[in-house]
């Protein structure tokens, strides 16, 4: 159900109503953001003073969240709040993220194994940090590699993840190497759960080969 769908004035939600111009605003682009990527991250990394921040979207999201627990509700989809991890997401049947190419869906797969790895150590952070060439590493123990990819094809993904708020690089995309290192935020555990990685490592260990086809 999107947004534009609704005609919120016509739910009867005083809450909305009692909004200003710039506070309405805030729900919808709350709204939006979470359909698109299906959570909003509390804090960021922020490269110039090398600290992670407090998110405005977030703080938006929060400030409105019971109204948008209310909004998603009417199609059965849950807002959750996990504040140990700093996420808020929503879940349920008629969730669905925008699809990634295969390339992509491999990074993100080995982020998840890389970020659980860490995680069961002694890590006090829910900010794991990598590097490329531990994730082509972990793809060429599991055999997931059907070729080496391209380095123009590399700085998309990199790219593509970090637009999507999965992992933050900390070297410009323009000088990537091995040792580049990035940050793995924790959204990576509601974009992946343990089910999904066991089905993705059985669906590409059964040999699919269309590099350009969308994973999940």
């Amino acid at each position: 159900m999107r947004y534009e769908e609704i005609q919120t004035e016509g739910m009867g939600i005083s809450y909305y109503d009692g909004l200003s111009q710039d506070e309405r605003r805030e729900v919808t682009d709350s709204i939006r953001l979470l359909l698109r990527q299906t959570f909003i991250l509390e804090r960021k990394f922020e490269k110039r003073t090398g600290r992670f921040v407090y998110n405005r979207e977030f703080t938006q999201c929060s400030r409105h969240l019971e109204f948008i627990r209310r909004y998603f509700s009417i199609s059965g989809v849950e807002v959750l709040e996990n504040s140990q991890m700093g996420i808020i997401y929503i879940q349920g049947e008629g969730v669905v993220g925008e699809k990634l190419p295969r390339l992509a869906t491999l990074y993100l797969l080995a982020l998840k194994l890389i970020y659980d790895e860490q995680m069961s150590s002694v890590s006090t952070s829910v900010n794991i940090y990598t590097t490329l060439g531990e994730i082509h590493e972990k793809l060429g123990n599991y055999r997931l590699f059907k070729k080496q990819p391209s380095p123009t094809d590399i700085r998309r993904t990199v790219t593509l993840l970090k637009k999507y708020q999965i992992i933050e690089p900390l070297e410009l995309l323009e000088d990537l190497e091995a040792g580049s290192r990035l940050i793995i935020y924790p959204c990576i555990n509601v974009v992946l759960l343990g089910d999904d990685v066991r089905a993705l490592l059985q669906s590409f260990g059964d040999g699919e080969e269309n590099d350009d086809e969308p994973e999940i």
